[in-house]
């Protein structure tokens, strides 16, 4: 092949190329790392419709719509978003599809971007349906076309798994053509598409049928490669674990599962019959070796010798084969360290400042705000899940029969993806607490994508922006009060005024992600005036540093937002004219 025909691409990118090659035309995600690139670079596709929808819920209910209406459709998503598409995921796996239905979710072995570690390979095999798991990124765009043609010839939705290695690596990719695809007719067909329970027990019949015949159809695939070396050893393993393995045990025996779920049953056994003793290395909890032991397969070696814990690597897997790992590290001692830091110019630095200030209760939420649990602010209380701040806020209350001093603080996407329905609750169960929404005009954490408030859809184009206030008050809120956050003064009084009212309240403080919106760019400077109290400290802007035991703002960090000079009892920092080049 040409070079012009090879690509170096990250894995998420090859995603959305297979996509596009396989002949999609849906693609309704809701933006969560490490799966965010996958719709993202979707929406480059002009045959494409690539949309951020809501939250995972809506995104896969459009995507089963587009499949009912005869054509190829994906969902993509991390973990912890399938937890919320759950309730769609686990009937559409029952009712089958039309036009092909993948659903593709990106697993976060390490908790890099993420506050649990979730093995969803556990979610597709409850569900009742085929999970792929690709090992590269030319995997990735290979399996997604083939994800789509077992969707539509064994009628299913189809689980694509990766995690944050893959999606996030580099590698090679072979492009091929789109190739069109005419809608596939849609027929009214109650039996099969309305889950009612007489229907819904006979769909699941037909479910366990189609998996039986998968599980034995599957043994053929290409894509579960048998790889013979070293008799005596052999390793059963699939996805980046395979890397790893591959890469630290070269000589010895592979069989490499390209679908995990439902497992080929007798080209395991084939393969273990032909092997002296039997390893399973997989990232996550025991998903494979436990079946393969059910089944009465001996295997010597899997979770008793590898943790269930974080990500693996070529070294942990020679150490566990009795290898001296210490040849193949890196030093990387001289590396510096790098703390999670809300950005220069970051409009949630005013609140949290203020809410630190005040020893405010924060229930918090999913988002950049979540770092200001951190020092110097150390000012939010719990994060458990997207939307949580506000339920939880509001047992809390009734819980200690007091809401003094206590907020629920979330951003504009967490809002619209599931904060609506608690403040609904709150409304209607009688609360008297107080909201508080972030709105930085788009979805920071996960890179800057746009969202049902922003004003654009995924393509960047002009699309209706959702008023929160107006939102807030058909919730039922009547005191809903706006407020820029870097106005610390006006921002103290409203929150003491807010949380001290008898009546549930929103706060809505609104400046644009410093990212998304150039600052002025004219740097700050630490005068002599300056008596060194420290207070420019408890910001915890990354442009402040301590030099020779007294503060300075070190010029290429700062934006010149100013908040430090607001803090600062002494008017001993300034601007210094002068933009930085």
């Amino acid at each position: 092949m040409s070079e012009k025909n090879r690509q170096i691409m990250l894995g998420n990118e090859a995603f959305a190329r297979g996509a596009w090659e396989a002949g999609v035309t849906v693609v309704s995600s809701y933006p969560g790392t490490p799966s965010t690139e996958v719709t993202e670079a979707a929406a480059k596709y002009d045959e494409i419709h690539a949309e951020w929808a809501p939250n995972e819920k809506v995104g896969v209910e459009t995507a089963m719509g587009a499949s009912l209406g005869g054509a190829r459709a994906l969902s993509c998503m991390k973990h912890v978003g399938l937890n919320v598409a759950a309730d769609p995921f686990y009937t559409a796996a029952y009712t089958g599809v039309n036009g092909g239905f993948v659903l593709l979710v990106a697993d976060d072995n390490g908790c890099h971007s993420s506050q649990n570690e979730q093995d969803s390979r556990y979610h597709g095999r409850s569900a009742g349906v085929p999970i792929l798991e690709p090992a590269d990124a030319q995997e990735c765009k290979d399996y997604i076309r083939l994800a789509y043609d077992i969707s539509e010839k064994y009628d299913t939705v189809v689980l694509l798994r990766s995690n944050t290695r893959i999606s996030h690596s580099r590698g090679i990719v072979e492009l091929g053509e789109r190739t069109e695809r005419e809608i596939i007719p849609y027929e009214k067909n109650v039996n099969k598409y309305v889950a009612m329970p007489a229907m819904a027990r006979k769909l699941h019949v037909a479910q366990e049928e189609r998996l039986a015949q998968i599980a034995a159809d599957s043994c053929e695939w290409d894509i579960n490669d048998v790889q013979m070396g070293d008799e005596s050893i052999g390793i059963i393993t699939s996805g980046i674990a395979y890397q790893y393995a591959k890469d630290a045990l070269p000589d010895v025996s592979f069989l490499k599962l390209g679908i995990v779920n439902p497992l080929p049953k007798a080209l395991i056994r084939d393969f273990a019959s032909n092997v002296g003793k039997l390893y399973v290395i997989e990232e996550g909890d025991p998903f494979i070796e436990e079946q393969i032991r059910s089944w009465g397969i001996p295997v010597t070696g899997g979770k008793d010798m590898f943790t269930i814990q974080g990500e693996y690597s070529a070294n942990m897997i020679r150490e566990a084969f009795g290898e001296d790992p210490a040849e193949h590290d890196v030093d990387v001692s001289d590396a510096p360290g790098r703390p999670p830091l809300l950005c220069a110019g970051c409009p949630h630095r005013g609140l949290f400042h203020v809410l630190s200030k005040k020893k405010t209760r924060v229930f918090g939420d999913i988002g950049c705000y979540t770092l200001s649990a951190l020092p110097p602010t150390s000012s939010m209380d719990t994060t458990l899940c997207m939307g949580a701040s506000i339920g939880m806020a509001h047992g809390f209350e009734w819980a200690t029969g007091s809401k003094e001093n206590t907020v629920a603080v979330l951003g504009d996407s967490t809002f619209l993806h599931s904060g609506i329905t608690g403040l609904i609750n709150m409304s209607y169960n009688g609360s008297k607490g107080t909201v508080i929404i972030l709105d930085n005009r788009i979805t920071g954490m996960t890179g800057h994508q746009q969202n049902p408030a922003s004003g654009k859809n995924a393509k960047g184009e002009p699309a209706p922006a959702v008023d929160l206030k107006e939102l807030c008050q058909a919730c039922g809120v009547k005191h809903v009060v706006e407020v820029d956050p870097f106005e610390l003064e006006e921002v103290e009084r409203i929150v003491e005024e807010e949380t001290s009212r008898d009546e549930l309240s929103v706060i809505i403080t609104k400046r644009p992600c410093a990212m998304i919106v150039k600052q002025p760019g004219i740097p700050m400077v630490v005068t002599d005036r300056c008596r060194n109290c420290r207070m420019c400290m408890k910001i915890g802007c990354p442009a402040i540093e301590i030099k020779d035991g007294r503060p300075i703002v070190v010029p290429e960090r700062c934006v010149g937002c100013g908040l430090c000079a607001r803090v600062c009892p002494f008017d001993a920092i300034e601007s210094t004219g002068k933009e930085e080049k």
